[in-house]
């Protein structure tokens, strides 16, 4: 239907008969029947001309089209001619040096009016993603689906390169703790049974390691029912990696030869060869995050030295129960204003402080300084602070006093904030990748008074921790795990696994795991480990992050064709939605029904809060659950 794509014409088809077609972009009528319209297809736009001098026909038709009529032209190609002297070259197209002059042209398809221009930004995201096959034939989201494509691709071919094979794995699993709530999917021929979506293929990649595979990835669809964000969504991409006989070092060196191929082969930017690494305590320490933005400085200081002795209640209180005293240095930003300032406090209350404390240096000395806390501190203390801090006029201090933990995030939030007042990173360009090494192997949760492992219970220790987690040592170990972070972002991460059938008791053992959960939940894998198992390990990055992080743009919503919105919804299809009675009563799933629907709630069975399902063997609570054809149906089937 076409001879070239509407980004294909050039001087070189100065004269020559070509057929396009595309959309209607854009429509100027001149008068007297010559129209100019720029054609649109996936790969750019071609000016084409209609002259009444060579086809009235053509002219009346031409004026009948409007934005996104969908029309084929064939025509001869001509150099843009200059008027009264003056180029009329478009050079913000490929193709801006010619023009089509149209000799046939032939209505495709007509266009209602559009709920939304396509050549201008659209700021209702809902409108944008209800028509979402409209948004993406602007060339901003035909950009992202393309450069997500040459993502995939170069991962392919450097797997490939690498000596990795790609293998599928099941989507219809088992529900298994992975650290969010699993999508359940209901078994027909097994009443009461589910299946689970897989939030990640970790137990699979780690049997096929198992199974002599070796080199195992995965461009991985996965699935977490959790509250959502700009970049999260319930149903995501991962690009899934395993392999045997390996270290973490050759984990990371694959990576970053990934990472380095993927930036430069679809945007022609340039990644270090090697990345730089930092421990998960000193990124905390530093930064005050596990995924630091280190594209800018404002570093976090420890002031536990300086107000060791400190009368001022707040931080000596921190220090006796056993937390700290930190600050950062925002150079430049004194002059924040009241909604700055408190907008900075509110980030640090949501994060677990009771406040933020602070110092607007306003001059050289303590006595011009403006805050609400330098009257109960000593000026010796102000003058360590000021050479610790190398505190100058301008500047403004910010201070987080209490437990580690909650010290470092609140900082870490209120320090990128500070980065945006002061516009740290307009116009930054910089790729800083990053590997966090050393995470916590486990972490203790106070209010259930349990062990959690913080990434999976199949992370192996440093080995130096391994006697520690059989001996039952468990504050403090450290996980062969690793993070690679791109500018604040997570880009994904892995661990060296557990590959023995002792060492992987003992951490079941510190999570609390009993023997029949181990049976139930995780025999397959244990058996597994029983035969011979490769020492192995991986690493999982988010391809959806990375393509936002590629195509430049702050969610990931903008680089998935038909993505959720920010409650789970699609709008287009308007999923998810009720399904009709007679499928739930073949998955012997009971619906709620609306309080309106009598004839639902009689054919459910009554009461839809009584939403149980029943054992085989329980006719009592299978009566109270179905209704009297649900039992007829579940006795035939069984």
């Amino acid at each position: 239907m076409r001879t070239h794509t509407c980004n294909q014409i050039s001087r070189a088809d100065v004269g020559n008969k070509v057929t396009l077609i595309g959309w209607v972009k854009s429509k100027r009528d001149q008068g007297a029947g010559l129209i100019f319209i720029d054609l649109r297809d996936r790969e750019g736009v071609t000016q084409v001309v209609f002259k009444p001098e060579n086809s009235k026909e053509n002219s009346d038709v031409a004026e009948t089209l409007r934005s996104e009529d969908v029309v084929q032209v064939i025509g001869k190609v001509e150099v843009r001619p200059e008027i009264d002297g003056q180029s009329t070259f478009n050079k913000d197209i490929a193709t801006g040096e010619v023009e089509l002059i149209v000799s046939e042209v032939k209505v495709v398809n007509r266009s209602e009016v559009l709920p939304f221009p396509l050549d201008k930004e659209v700021n209702n995201e809902d409108l944008r993603l209800k028509y979402r096959y409209l948004d993406l034939r602007r060339p901003a989201m035909a950009r992202n689906m393309k450069l997500r494509h040459r993502i995939t691709k170069t991962t392919r071919d450097v797997l490939d390169e690498s000596g990795f094979l790609e293998i599928e794995t099941p989507i219809l699993s088992k529900s298994t703790p992975e650290g969010a709530r699993d999508f359940l999917v209901p078994s027909r021929m097994h009443p009461g049974n589910f299946y689970a979506l897989p939030q990640a293929p970790q137990q699979y990649k780690q049997l096929l390691m198992c199974g002599g595979i070796e080199k195992y990835f995965q461009i991985a669809r996965c699935f977490r029912d959790e509250d959502l964000r700009a970049d999260r969504q319930p149903e995501f991409t991962q690009i899934d990696i395993e392999a045997s006989f390996v270290n973490q070092d050759d984990i990371m060196g694959l990576t970053e030869k990934l990472l380095s191929r993927v930036f430069k082969e679809s945007i022609n930017a340039d990644a270090p060869a090697k990345f730089e690494r930092i421990t998960y305590n000193d990124a905390l320490n530093t930064y005050g995050s596990d995924k630091p933005d280190t594209r800018f400085g404002i570093h976090l200081n420890d002031l536990g030295d300086v107000f060791a002795n400190s009368k001022f209640k707040v931080f000596s209180g921190a220090l006796k129960a056993g937390g700290c005293i930190k600050a950062i240095n925002a150079k430049g930003l004194c002059g924040a204003s009241t909604g700055q300032i408190d907008k900075l406090t509110k980030a640090a209350i949501e994060a677990g402080a009771r406040g933020l404390a602070y110092i607007q240096v306003r001059g050289p000395k303590p006595e011009d300084w403006r805050s609400p806390i330098t009257k109960f501190l000593s000026p010796e203390e102000l003058e360590a602070m000021q050479e610790k801090l190398n505190i100058e006029e301008g500047d403004l201090i910010l201070f987080g006093a209490g437990d580690w933990d909650t010290v470092c995030d609140v900082l870490g939030r209120v320090r990128l904030m500070c980065a945006g007042y002061l516009n740290l990173l307009e116009g930054n360009t910089d790729l800083n990748f990053l590997w966090v090494t050393e995470f916590p192997l486990l972490h203790f949760d106070k209010e259930e008074g349990r062990w959690h492992a913080v990434h999976h219970p199949f992370t192996r220790p440093v080995p130096e921790d391994e006697a520690k987690l059989k001996a039952g040592e468990y504050a403090g170990l450290r996980a062969q795990a690793y993070d690679v972070v791109l500018n604040g972002y997570e880009l994904g991460g892995g661990s060296i696994r557990i590959h023995e059938a002792d060492l992987q008791d003992s951490m079941f053992t510190a999570l609390g795991v009993s023997e029949e959960e181990k049976k139930s939940m995780f025999g397959h894998i244990l058996e597994a480990f029983s035969f011979g198992a490769p020492p192995h390990g991986g690493l999982a990055l988010g391809l959806d992050r990375v393509a936002m992080l590629v195509c430049g743009t702050d969610s990931i919503r903008e680089v998935i064709a038909f993505p959720k919105n920010n409650r789970g919804t699609d709008l287009m299809s308007a999923s998810p939605a009720e399904v009709d009675f007679k499928q739930l009563r073949e998955l012997y799933v009971q619906s709620t029904f609306n309080k309106d629907d009598k004839k639902g709630l009689k054919k459910a069975g009554g009461d839809p809060a009584t939403n149980r399902e029943a054992d085989k063997d329980d006719k009592k609570g299978l009566a109270k659950a179905k209704s009297k054809e649900m039992v007829g149906d579940y006795k035939k089937d069984n």
